[in-house]
């Protein structure tokens, strides 16, 4: 019955291209529309089916407190949806502090894909997170030579960029128009958002990461080719 409901949900034109476009990266109501041309009374419909089936779900913004981040529920789909195409020469990766998430989000891109990849900040700090080191290390990775970098120090034209990170997405705004966005908790901050994290809060991170970029990495491609 409730597959029946989520076939019968993607059947309308409107509410198979917000699945499309959340298949990827996260979103707020208000760039779906924007980016979709949908006025917010019928996408407030769209979106509140969409939930009611299973398929999306919110989350309240680390950076700023008043807006809410669409996310899919990519376990409902199974394997029913193939991924959209993009093309990039490499993939760039940002976060605020450049301390943590985007860096481990690189290292596991590499681990996925041949098409290069690298990591920025917004506002970057001196040094990678030790946790982060830690966590990577004890997934098969190393953060051992990695170092922060400010994002325009870093992107070139072309790249792909994933904010990885509500701050960050808020922050880029314009200056990036075409990025993805994952609403990735910010491990380094404890629920009450202060403290230094958990060992666990940097697992969930890479556990988050790691499955969406299983998703993204067939479904970029290098620019005249192929990465295999």
């Amino acid at each position: 019955m409730a597959r029946a409901q989520r076939h019968a949900a993607l059947g309308e034109p409107a509410r198979l291209a917000i699945i499309d476009r959340l298949l990827l990266g996260d979103a707020s109501p208000g760039e779906l529309g924007q980016e979709l041309g949908l006025p917010s009374n019928l996408l407030a419909h769209h979106l509140k089916l969409l939930e009611q089936v299973g398929l999306i779900e919110r989350s309240r913004s680390e950076g700023d407190r008043r807006r809410t981040y669409l996310r899919l529920r990519v376990e409902t789909l199974a394997d029913t949806m193939p991924a959209p195409l993009r093309t990039a020469p490499r993939v760039v990766f940002v976060c605020t502090h450049n301390s943590a998430r985007s860096h481990l989000a690189a290292a596991l891109w590499k681990r996925h894909s041949t098409i290069p990849a690298a990591s920025a900040g917004t506002e970057p700090a001196q040094c990678v997170h030790p946790r982060a080191v830690a966590t990577a290390r004890k997934h098969g990775l190393s953060l051992a030579h990695a170092r922060t970098s400010h994002i325009d120090e870093t992107l070139r034209p072309d790249d792909l960029v994933v904010a990885v990170c509500d701050n960050a997405h808020e922050q880029l705004g314009p200056r990036v128009p075409d990025r993805l966005h994952w609403s990735v908790p910010d491990p380094t901050r404890t629920r009450t958002g202060t403290g230094t994290g958990t060992d666990d809060a940097f697992a969930d991170a890479l556990s988050d990461l790691a499955d969406r970029i299983d998703r993204l990495a067939p479904a970029v491609r290098p620019p005249g080719g192929t990465d295999d």
